[in-house]
Order: C-alpha cells, then sequence, then structure tokens
C-alpha cells in the first residue's frame, strides 16, 4: 500500500505541473492517452487505488481539487487494468463545474448523485 501511496504522491505532483501552466488541453490528454493495462487486477483494486488517492491528497502540500483528483485516479486505475473514465461535469446556476471518475458507469470517488447535480460535458 505503501508504494500506491507514494506512486500516487508523485502522479498528483506530475498532474498539478499542468494546472499551474493552466494547461487543460495537455491534462485532458494525458488521462485520455492512458492505456488500460490487459491484466485486469483485483476486484477489491478500486476500493484500495481510491484510498491510496485519499491517502495521498492528505499529505499533499496543498489543496488538491476534484479535476487533479479524478485525473489522478483514472490514470491509477488504468494502470490496474480497470476502464476508468474520468468525467467533467458543469451546473449552470449558480455555475459549478466538478470532475469525478466512474467505472462502468458508476462512480468511484464521489456521492453516487453527483451524476444528478452535474451535466456531463466529456467523459475520457
Amino acid at each position: 500500500m505503501l508504494f500506491l501511496v507514494l506512486q500516487t504522491y508523485l502522479k498528483l505532483i506530475h498532474i498539478d505541473r499542468y494546472l499551474v501552466k493552466g494547461d487543460f488541453a495537455s491534462l485532458y490528454n494525458n488521462v485520455r492517452s492512458c492505456p488500460i493495462a490487459t491484466q485486469r487486477s483485483a476486484p477489491s483494486s478500486i476500493e484500495r487505488v481510491c484510498h491510496a488517492v485519499e491517502l495521498a491528497c492528505i499529505w499533499y502540500w496543498k489543496e488538491v481539487l476534484c479535476l487533479q483528483r479524478s485525473a489522478v485516479l483514472a490514470c491509477l486505475l488504468r494502470h490496474q487494468g480497470v476502464a476508468a473514465q474520468m468525467v467533467i461535469g458543469a451546473q449552470q446556476v449558480p455555475f459549478k463545474a466538478h470532475a469525478w471518475v466512474e467505472v462502468d458507469g458508476r462512480v468511484v470517488n464521489d456521492a453516487p448523485y453527483v451524476t444528478e447535480r452535474y451535466a456531463v460535458l466529456d467523459k475520457c
């Protein structure tokens, strides 16, 4: 588990570089092009990776927002052989944007009702 948390922490740094530069397109392409491993790990790997992301976010030196957290989680799950998708949504009034991760249409890193609050703009 410690190795997974360290791997997550490094991925948070990697994704944070895109956010600091305001380079959303490269962040999006990074997640979109992240390959899904051919060998799928155990079903418990989704919960294990989600927990590792939560732990790494606690120890990260600055606040981790939903886009960074979701990009990291989607990539790490794909490395585990899970077909995860980062979802970007928005609501109109008041305007808010949000990102979360889904596996087989199920929200894995947020409340299940998030799909009712936000209109999906894109999945990658």
